[in-house]
């Protein structure tokens, strides 16, 4: 089914690969009243910890501009040395890493393991997306809104970080310049997926003009472009179902603007 569902939506899937043994993962999502959301996770082991090195398909990698992943992989055998292979052959050709680490605590066995397992791979990234929580849970409950806390996050390679703050937007940092880009006010009736959407926004931006890290006026006007993916994303149930196409995107911010 979500094979299909790439596909439906001229994602190339060559790469995706089925494990004949192992299920897809589940995660129930439980909704709170605010839109907000608790996981609950079924695995097992599921097809995705499942995969080896020898199943990478490097070409597909090594031929990205970008190559974005985040931190669950990194949890159990065998999957966590595929990662650390495609992103190695990944950063070797050039591509340009994108992290986010998207802490899941009731999948890593401890606090401890999950920080110290997310902090493993956080200096070959070049552009890191992480939220206000995942801040104070890696400084161990320092303030996420102090730019100082912020910037002992950013490593010397590092060329933009992004913290998202839900419905107030999110900042960002690189070696020449920091700020914040207001979000959009939605009515909220799922939260799941928002995240993910504000990444593709980014990353959508990015992966068609790579200068916009240099030029502020630019890198906000695509986080801008971001933030209205999230945002649209927030007001439909569901992630998948409720991820916006780039003309509803475009049409949201003309509003906006006029």
């Amino acid at each position: 089914m979500l094979a299909e569902i790439l596909k439906e939506n001229n994602v190339n899937n060559k790469g995706m690969r089925f494990d004949p043994g192992a299920r897809t993962a589940l995660a129930f999502v439980t909704l709170r009243a605010d839109g907000e959301r608790e996981f609950m996770f079924f695995r097992n082991p599921s097809a995705d910890m499942l995969l080896k090195e020898s199943e990478l398909d490097l070409d597909i990698i090594t031929k990205a501009k970008i190559f974005h992943y985040g931190s669950i992989s990194l949890i159990t055998e065998p999957c966590k040395s595929a990662h650390i292979a495609a992103a190695k052959a990944a950063k070797d050709a050039g591509v340009l890493l994108s992290y986010d680490p998207n802490l899941r605590l009731p999948l890593w066995p401890s606090a401890d393991s999950a920080r110290e397992g997310i902090l493993s791979i956080w200096e070959t990234a070049d552009l890191i997306k992480i939220s206000a929580e995942e801040i104070s849970f890696l400084t161990k409950g320092e303030d996420p809104y102090d730019d100082d806390v912020v910037r002992k996050l950013f490593h010397p390679n590092l060329k933009l970080l992004l913290v998202t703050e839900g419905a107030d937007g999110c900042r960002y940092y690189s070696k020449d310049f920091t700020g914040s880009v207001r979000g959009l006010k939605v009515d909220v009736v799922d939260t799941t997926g928002a995240g993910d959407a504000f990444v593709a926004g980014i990353l959508s931006q990015l992966a068609s003009d790579f200068s916009l890290l240099q030029d502020e006026g630019r890198l906000r006007e695509a986080l801008r472009f971001a933030n209205a993916c999230g945002a649209l994303t927030v007001m439909e149930r569901g992630a998948i179902p409720a991820l916006p196409t780039r003309e509803a995107v475009m049409n949201t911010l003309l509003k906006i603007t006029v």
